[in-house]
């Protein structure tokens, strides 16, 4: 219980941004040293950041790919969130041995557990590579041309670039294109599952405290990462050892007060500081409301299964917590964009913005019709971008069967491209992937989820980009559900044991098969229509934006001479720094910086799986039993808020102290700050 009780406490969201800013790391003692040191940092840059020595770079992770881990062992005992880690602890957990519903720790090493397909990749170093990114670069270049120019100069750079064999090479653009950075990457690929809590404290409030403050989740798991016996990235093997990063983080049991200097270090995901208010408006009033209601009929047609049936529950648990994610932030984005003047805001740097270029016979020139054009580009793309995101949404990301057929479509088609031999020879590939799909699949709930996706796609598509053909499949089987179970019973595509006894036959009949599947053809006049009359529109309009997107970075860091700009996240490595702070969202209310374990009593609920908890920490509870980890107050912290500017790849990130020890895991942002 040990462990379980001290990285309860260690759990972090993030409030809105007071400093701001996610900080290239290797630019810390230029642009950042001073102010951290006057918000009261007590180490040095070089102790954050360094090539030649180790540093608490040496430490962080990117986790999977998605997210952030860090070393807290000379052993290789890396830590993310539970949200990180619940992929992998869905994978390995069964009715039998339910590490969801339960939980786990290994006793020791023979008990971890191997983790097929989770990586953790670390920074060796990196550089900024821009004049010989942009070597040959004029601004009088057409798009394409300017383009080509580039991939050229990065190939090159590629090939010049020293490296070991068992290293990466990343080149990420920077300020929409206008910096290139290179990194040089260690991936290591035997990573195993050491323990988490069950998902009663991993989960705890689920999506209804998701996003919002206060927080009582215990959102935590740990994993080792495994090296070679020569402590080099190796493939899973029974031989490999435990991996000796250069660094690991030192925890703090001090605990955390207002006002205490607290930084972040991980890989955000993506962020679009720079966007003009055209494009935030579309973001926030047309595309967040779209794919916030698709995503809400898929929930609550999954639910309803999950609910009835343990095993199903365990199968779609990873998969209904990452559509519910992205659901719930999209809410609060809408949220905070309306209720704390973000449009106002840009509208109002705009006209700065326009004022100072007006004024300057240079920037005149150059930037005049920057926003102008920009509104006008925004404009015409919206149709589109909000016809995408109905298809992807609907037709693909939420919708297994019409996904399998996409992912199986040039498979399928390579019958009459490049023959039966070839079509042959792709069959293993094909049915790795389904079963991949298989696994964890359940026709019957992507059924009820196909049919509640077709009747809002139809509901608002135009009828000549799609909406029309699903409107008449409909009406022809007597409504949504019945369209879902005449597809369902005549295809082969949602069933294991048909699709493996027609992979069994000859490559003709296969092939011949999947061309005509009910399911398939269904996708495919979708997609036809998609790739017809939207893309070619997206790939008109997106690169003119992506362009003037470019130079209008560049105009705002020219005419805001006094203002320091971090570049957009782009899953690079990043530092984010502030202090420990309450906040009030609204008038009247203000929320404490820190929660405590008499919080999660207080929102207990007996048979709620959003709010239950184990009968365990009930009674450690009941008993004040919490060893060196009550506070002086004689109560057990769970979570405390920042005002560090985090995003989605910045969880299980450490939150660290001026010391640099490790005294949180960032796991959220709140509404307010999304």
């Amino acid at each position: 219980m040990k462990k379980r009780t001290l990285l309860i406490l260690l759990l972090f969201p993030c409030l809105l941004n007071a400093q701001g800013g996610m900080w290239v790391p290797l630019h810390l003692e230029k642009q950042n040293e001073k102010e951290m040191q006057s918000l009261g940092l007590k180490i040095e840059a070089d102790d954050i950041f360094a090539i030649a020595q180790p540093s608490l770079k040496d430490a962080i992770c990117q986790f999977n790919g998605g997210c952030t881990g860090e070393m807290i062992s000379p052993e290789g005992l890396l830590l993310t969130n539970h949200h990180c880690g619940f992929g992998a602890i869905q994978q390995l957990s069964s009715l039998e041995n339910n590490y969801i519903e339960n939980g786990y720790w290994a006793q020791n090493r023979e008990q971890e557990l191997p983790a097929p397909g989770v990586t953790a990749m670390f920074i060796a170093r990196m550089e900024d590579v821009t004049a010989l990114a942009l070597l040959g670069v004029s601004e009088s270049m057409a798009e394409e041309a300017r383009q080509s120019q580039i991939d050229k100069n990065l190939a090159q750079i590629r090939v010049n670039t020293k490296k070991e064999k068992w290293e990466d090479i990343q080149i990420r653009p920077f300020y929409n294109g206008n910096q290139y950075y290179l990194f040089v990457t260690q991936t290591f690929r035997d990573v195993r599952f050491v323990g988490a809590p069950p998902s009663s404290i991993g989960k705890f409030g689920a999506d209804t405290d998701n996003w919002v403050w206060p927080r009582h989740t215990g959102d935590f798991s740990m994993f080792r990462v495994y090296a070679g016996k020569d402590n080099l990235p190796a493939e899973y093997s029974k031989d490999n050892v435990p991996f000796r990063p250069k660094k690991h983080l030192g925890i703090s049991l001090d605990g955390v007060r207002e006002g205490d200097f607290t930084m972040v270090f991980g890989f955000p995901g993506r962020t679009d500081e720079y966007l003009p208010e055209a494009a935030i408006r579309q973001v926030g009033e047309v595309l967040d409301p779209a794919k916030v209601a698709i995503r809400d009929r898929a929930l609550k047609a999954m639910d309803g299964f999950m609910r009835k049936d343990p095993a199903v529950k365990i199968a779609y648990v990873a998969r209904f917590a990452s559509i519910a994610n992205a659901w719930k932030k999209w809410m609060g984005e809408m949220q905070g964009l309306k209720t704390y003047g973000a449009y106002e805001k840009k509208s109002a740097m705009e006209a700065e913005f326009t004022r100072r270029v007006e004024k300057s016979v240079d920037f005149k020139y150059k930037y005049n019709n920057l926003l102008p054009r920009l509104r006008d580009l925004y404009r015409d793309i919206e149709p589109y971008a909000l016809a995408r995101d109905y298809y992807l949404e609907a037709c693909l990301r939420n919708n297994e069967v019409l996904s399998l057929a996409a992912g199986l479509n040039s498979w399928i088609e390579s019958y009459d491209k490049n023959g039966e031999a070839f079509f042959a020879g792709k069959q293993k590939d094909a049915a790795a992937r389904l079963e991949g799909f298989y696994k964890d699949y359940r026709p019957e709930v992507d059924e009820a989820v196909f049919a509640a996706l077709m009747e809002i796609y139809a509901e608002n598509m135009p009828e000549e980009w799609g909406g029309g053909f699903v409107k008449m499949a409909a009406a022809k089987n007597g409504g949504y559900s019945g369209l879902a179970h005449t597809m369902f019973s005549n295809s082969v595509l949602p069933y294991r044991a048909k699709m493996e006894a027609l992979l069994a036959k000859e490559p003709a009949v296969v092939a011949e098969t999947l061309k005509n599947d009910p399911a398939y053809t269904f996708w495919k006049t979708l997609s036809d229509a998609y790739q017809e009359k939207i893309q070619p529109k997206l790939q008109e309009l997106q690169p003119q934006i992506n362009l003037l997107q470019r130079q209008y970075m560049a105009a705002q860091m020219a005419v805001f001479k006094e203002k320091r700009f971090f570049p957009d996240a782009n899953s690079t490595l990043r530092l984010t720094y502030g202090k420990v702070s309450g906040y009030s969202p609204r008038d009247a209310v203000h929320y404490e910086e820190q929660t405590y374990l008499d919080g999660v009593m207080e929102k207990y609920s007996p048979g709620d799986y959003e709010f239950d908890v184990p009968q365990r920490l009930i009674d450690l509870w009941k008993a004040k039993d919490y060893g060196r980890y009550a506070d002086a107050s004689g109560r057990v912290p769970v979570g405390f808020i920042g005002t560090n500017h985090t995003t989605g790849g910045n969880s299980g990130s450490p939150a660290l102290d001026a010391y640099g020890n490790l005294i949180g895991l960032n796991f959220d942002r709140v509404w307010e700050g999304t």
